[in-house]
C-alpha cells in the first residue's frame, strides 16, 4: 500500500488532484491510515495510469469516469486505442516540429499548413469514443435505434442523406452565408430529432469527421459533390463558434 504522497511523487501528480479524483468518484483509494490518510494499492495505480492516459489524449474527468464504469469496458482494448491516439499524436507533433525547423531555415515563406491538420486524432477519437459505447450520445442514439423499424432506420438515413444534398447548391455561396448556415442548423435538429442530442460541441466533432479523409467524406462527396465534406465542416465550424 501506498500514501497519498507517494503516489503523488511517483505519478507525478498532485495530492490536491488525487483527492479530486476521489471526491468525485474517479479514483478512490483501497483504505485509509488511522490518521485518515488515503493508502492506494496496485489496482489503483492501475486505474490512475488509465485514467492518466485518458487525460493525455484530453478526455474530460467526468467522460473518463463514464468509460470506465461501463460494465463493458475493455481495459485491454482501451489501451490499444490509447496506443493508437497517441501514435497519431505523435506524428503530428513530428509534422509540427519538421515543419517549425523549415521556417527556421526559409523564414516565413513556408505556406503549409498542413502539419495543423487534427482530422485523423479527431476521426479516431470519436470512433473510440463510440466503441465503447459510453458517450450520452451513442447511448440515446442506441435508445432511439432501438425502437426503430428496418423502414424507419432507412427513412432516417435517406432524410439525413437528402439534407446533406442539400448543401450542393449552395457551395457557390460562402459557408458563413445566412443560407448555408440555415441548413447547417437543419442539419443540426435533424440530428437531434432522429439520432441524438446534437449539441454545438458534437455538431463541431461530426464536421471535422466528415472531413476527416474516411468513409463520411466520400459518402458526403458522393451525395453534395466533390469538396462537399470540406465545405460542411467549414459551415459548420463558423455555426457552432
Amino acid at each position: 500500500m501506498m500514501t497519498v504522497h507517494e503516489v503523488s511523487k511517483l505519478a507525478g501528480v498532485s495530492i490536491r488532484t488525487l483527492q479530486y479524483y476521489d471526491t468525485i468518484g474517479l479514483l478512490h483509494p483501497a483504505g485509509y491510515t488511522d490518521s485518515g490518510y488515503r493508502l492506494y494499492d496496485d489496482t489503483d495505480l492501475k486505474r490512475l495510469q488509465q485514467i492518466l492516459l485518458f487525460r493525455e489524449l484530453e478526455f474530460p474527468l467526468k467522460e473518463i469516469r463514464r468509460i470506465m464504469e461501463n460494465p463493458d469496458f475493455d481495459q485491454a482494448k482501451a489501451l490499444s486505442q490509447q496506443i493508437d491516439l497517441l501514435t497519431l499524436r505523435r506524428k503530428h507533433l513530428d509534422d509540427l516540429l519538421k515543419l517549425a525547423r523549415q521556417l527556421q531555415r526559409k523564414g516565413e515563406n513556408n505556406m503549409d499548413f498542413k502539419a495543423f491538420d487534427t482530422s485523423k486524432i479527431d476521426e479516431y477519437t470519436q470512433k473510440a469514443k463510440a466503441s465503447w459505447g459510453d458517450t450520452a450520445e451513442y447511448k440515446e442514439y442506441e435508445k432511439k435505434h432501438g425502437k426503430r423499424s428496418s423502414s424507419d432506420s432507412k427513412k432516417a438515413a435517406e432524410g439525413l442523406m437528402a439534407i446533406i444534398s442539400g448543401f450542393a447548391p449552395l457551395r457557390e455561396k460562402h459557408p458563413s452565408d445566412a443560407a448555408v448556415q440555415a441548413q447547417v442548423k437543419k442539419l443540426q435538429d435533424f440530428i437531434s430529432e432522429n439520432y441524438y442530442s446534437c449539441t454545438k460541441e458534437t455538431l463541431s466533432g461530426l464536421g471535422k469527421m466528415y472531413a476527416a479523409g474516411g468513409d463520411f467524406t466520400k459518402n458526403i462527396d458522393a451525395a453534395a459533390g466533390d469538396g462537399a465534406a470540406s465545405f460542411i465542416n467549414e459551415a459548420i465550424q463558423i455555426y457552432t463558434k
